[in-house]
């Protein structure tokens, strides 16, 4: 049985560098940064002072203030984003089969700040009546999908997705597969996170795993850069609204692009460090660009997961390497993490998004901050400044924890 084919009509971001797809798409295309100082707690005493806050959003443009109360600010964003690519795709619900559309969202951690937030008021009352009937919805990662579904009487696969860093890349891949097999005709896919948290920065701190430029925040994120020192932990949620092709063409939607490919793989190596040689990423990227039925040399340009890390930028400079051959000197390869940092589960989506701008713009986002070249890590970056670019065929990766892998792989509409 041939595949059915599968489009992306709605984008939906909030993110430290705009909290709609217009201001954070403006922002990455001119290079500008999202980093800044934190200042949801007190962090006098951290050796990381920093991080990719969402500023300015308001959630009661989306939310009741009854209901916002009841969610984790993870659900916020991830819920929030949900509703801007629903309103961007233009579906009207009310004349679509509720049992065909649904949704696929997660998170990395979840519901950390609550957590927090609970547990402390218990330890400072010495009373479990402080914990609210609420915790538990407010904080399990499946409830962006479960919220989303209910706003939207959505009764088709309904589904949490748990995979680190990777987490909603997998999101958008798993609705892509939902939808080629059959099993729906429309899903929300992608994903929301809030990790800046006392325990949450201090986690990542105390792992070496930060950047620790509390001088100049917005130089800290260097992907490939030789004086690259960590990476740089941001919050956010991302979605995008996939439909099946004849399906969207029906309602005269508009079409961004389609996703022609998706590819998995685990590293089977270490719980944070990928291999030298880059396999796991390499086993993903050829995975989907099989899937996609494409060769390498169709691509132009690459959202890398480079997170400004020493080990996994080499990695999958290595990767990049050894799934295009010759072809990977000619790519354009960038890392928006440059201006957003990362978003640990919602990372995926955010560049997934960016990927799929690139093509609509015929343009190739830049990586800000990188001055001096590591000769480990030695492709066309697209260094500082956005670059204009025939862009037909995009790919997106993403990487986690636990050696948990994935890459999407978008085509502009024949």
């Amino acid at each position: 049985m041939a595949k059915r084919r599968v489009v992306v009509t709605g984008l939906g971001i909030v993110s430290p560098v705009g909290s709609t797809v217009a201001t954070a798409w403006n922002a990455v295309l001119r290079g500008e940064s999202g980093i800044g100082p934190v200042t949801r707690f007190d962090v006098s005493a951290f050796p990381v002072r920093f991080g990719g806050e969402v500023r300015g959003f308001d959630v009661s443009q989306y939310l009741t203030p009854k209901d916002a109360r009841r969610m984790d600010d993870f659900m916020h964003y991830g819920v929030s984003a949900g509703i801007q690519a629903v309103t961007d795709s233009g579906i009207d619900f009310g004349k679509t089969d509720p049992t065909r559309c649904g949704v696929i969202c997660g998170a990395g951690i979840g519901g950390l700040g609550t957590i927090e937030e609970e547990y402390g008021g218990y330890l400072k009352s010495g009373s479990p009546r402080k914990i609210s009937p609420f915790f538990v919805p407010a904080t399990i990662i499946n409830m962006i999908s479960g919220h989303l579904s209910i706003k939207y009487g959505l009764k088709g696969p309904n589904l949490g997705v748990v995979t680190a860093c990777t987490t909603s890349t997998h999101a958008i891949g798993l609705g892509m597969r939902t939808i080629q097999y059959g099993d729906a005709d429309m899903m929300v896919a992608g994903g929301g996170e809030m990790a800046m948290t006392v325990c949450g920065l201090a986690s990542f701190a105390q792992a070496k795993a930060l950047s620790t430029r509390n001088e100049a925040p917005q130089e800290a994120s260097r992907p490939w850069d030789r004086d690259r020192d960590g990476f740089v932990l941001s919050d956010g949620g991302g979605a995008v609204v996939l439909e099946e092709l004849e399906f969207a063409r029906r309602r005269g939607a508009r079409i961004y692009a389609e996703l022609v490919g998706f590819g998995m793989s685990g590293d089977a190596h270490h719980i944070t460090l990928p291999p030298e040689d880059g396999e796991g990423a390499f086993n993903a990227i050829a995975n989907a660009l099989q899937d996609a039925s494409l060769a390498p040399a169709d691509v132009q340009y690459v959202n890398a997961h480079a997170t400004s890390t020493l080990a996994g930028d080499k990695a999958e400079t290595i990767a990049i390497k050894r799934a295009f051959g010759d072809h990977a000197k000619r790519l354009a390869v960038s890392s928006t993490k440059s201006m957003t940092g990362h978003l640990l589960g919602a990372a995926g989506v955010v560049e997934a998004i960016f990927s799929i701008l690139a093509i609509r713009d015929q343009v190739a986002p830049p990586t800000i901050n990188y001055h001096t070249p590591d000769p480990d890590c030695d492709l066309d970056f697209v260094p500082n400044t956005a670059r204009p670019m025939r862009i037909d065929v995009s790919l997106s990766n993403s990487f986690g924890f636990g050696g948990t892998n994935g890459s999407l792989v978008f085509r502009r509409l024949a």
